[in-house]
């Protein structure tokens, strides 16, 4: 992979080819030709082979989970690493902290591993890096949480929560520099707590403070460890109004969320001041449903009015379809980069993501009227037509979602409750 992607091998390997190019070239077409396996076979001399760093392991928040292994190699002065066209597009040569901070101005985007890497290349030693390297991912398969950032100052922790399927997880987000806020405090789980409490503590001990704890919403998948974070750091709770009449006591109550309001970030990571998050009332899955994006890097957290597992479940009479999609159509007009769900990985493009959810709301709709006739139907009998596409397992699930679209057509006058099931509206 090495020397597909940059013509690197370690010394004494390859010394003998007279054009390393044409059999990188041979090599992107078939890995089965002569030259290439003869480097296979080859041994490095002692002292130049690839050096184990690290191993990560993606946090358990996607149906597909990476396995990254970081290794070092010392090169010698006659080698020069050398992009051809293929999986990679373009290279250049950069001291770690030159990369950071383009990533700060949002310049650029690392992946989460590479971060950490190159957070910890940016000091000098190289020794020290390798077995720091090694020790804190350690202490990541052991349980502690793993420094994921996709945005600066926006830090993700997937914990495990009592939440609907395919998902198993709730993203807890803690946002900001100096000053932070903890978005999220989901999991009711003691043992994921207190991975999500030590790693505050780090924060604390290298001087950072937390203001308070933001929620999206009441629902229970979303605040099993409200009162433990607010009594333990003596945090208010801030929300919207309506949130504060359905979740149970034992926080410390904090000013109340409007749509539209400012919550102050101090500097951002690359040093700008008025930092800031806007809170935007985005209603229909929830009443008291808040979203929060970033002034600096246009990162949105989102809970649960997208999701990167699976669609939003709408139900009634709390949920309501028409109100949602309208909180949809509004976020898009937003300048939304990234988005960050409640449930799945972050997204890079959240545009994107929420166009593709109104495409799907929309093909569902059409799927509902074209299976609606003038004869009556119950949920019972119209469900199985409507969601051919989902497992009988979700039936009880799709079936809130499908009412709800029901009473969105009837809003519309597309359709009616006869009393014995759903049909089209006459004339």
């Amino acid at each position: 992979e090495l020397f597909e992607e940059t013509g690197v091998l370690p010394a004494g390997i390859g010394d003998h080819l007279d054009d390393r190019d044409h059999v990188r070239h041979e090599l992107m077409q078939s890995a089965s030709t002569a030259a290439w396996q003869a480097l296979l076979e080859a041994t490095p001399p002692e002292g130049q082979e690839l050096s184990p760093v690290c191993t990560l392991v993606t946090p358990p928040f996607a149906p597909v989970v990476y396995r990254t292994n970081f290794y070092h190699l010392q090169l010698d002065e006659q080698t020069e690493p050398m992009v051809v066209h293929g999986e990679l597009v373009n290279s250049g040569f950069f001291t770690p902290g030159q990369l950071l901070e383009q990533w700060q101005r949002g310049e650029i985007e690392i992946a989460p591993p590479v971060l950490f890497l190159l957070t910890l290349l940016a000091k000098p030693n190289i020794p020290d890096f390798i077995a720091t390297a090694a020790g804190r991912s350690g202490r990541f398969r052991e349980g502690a949480l793993l420094p994921v950032y996709f945005v600066p100052g926006v830090f993700v922790a997937p914990l495990a929560t009592p939440t609907l399927p395919p998902a198993t997880t709730t993203n807890t987000v803690i946002v900001g520099n100096e000053k932070l806020y903890l978005v999220e405090p989901a999991t009711p789980y003691p043992e994921e707590q207190q991975r999500l409490f030590a790693w505050m503590d780090e924060q604390i001990a290298a001087g950072k403070k937390f203001e308070a704890i933001l929620l999206t919403h009441h629902h229970p998948d979303h605040v099993g460890a409200l009162n433990a974070a607010s009594q333990r750091y003596h945090l208010p709770v801030r929300a919207h109004p309506l949130t504060y009449r359905k979740i149970t006591d034992g926080y410390i109550k904090g000013e109340p969320l409007q749509d539209g309001d400012r919550i102050e970030l101090g500097r951002s990571p690359d040093g700008q001041d008025g930092w800031h998050l806007q809170v935007i009332h985005t209603p229909g899955h929830a009443d008291d449903h808040l979203c929060y994006l970033d002034s600096r890097y246009q990162a949105a957290i989102i809970g649960d009015m997208l999701s990167t597992v699976s669609t939003i479940v709408i139900d009634p009479p709390e949920g309501h379809m028409r109100t949602y999609l309208n909180s949809l159509a509004r976020l898009y007009e937003y300048p939304i980069k990234t988005v960050f769900p409640a449930h799945g990985p972050v997204h890079r493009n959240g545009r994107e993501l929420i166009r593709q959810f109104l495409d799907h709301r929309r093909e569902r709709e059409n799927k509902i009227i074209n299976t609606l006739g003038p004869a009556p139907q119950t949920l019972d009998q119209l469900l199985p037509r409507v969601y051919d596409d989902v497992a009988e397992s979700s039936y009880v699930v799709a079936a809130r979602s499908l009412l709800a679209g029901l009473i969105k057509l009837e809003e519309d006058g597309i359709c009616n409750n006869s009393g014995s099931g759903w049909r089209l509206t006459a004339g």
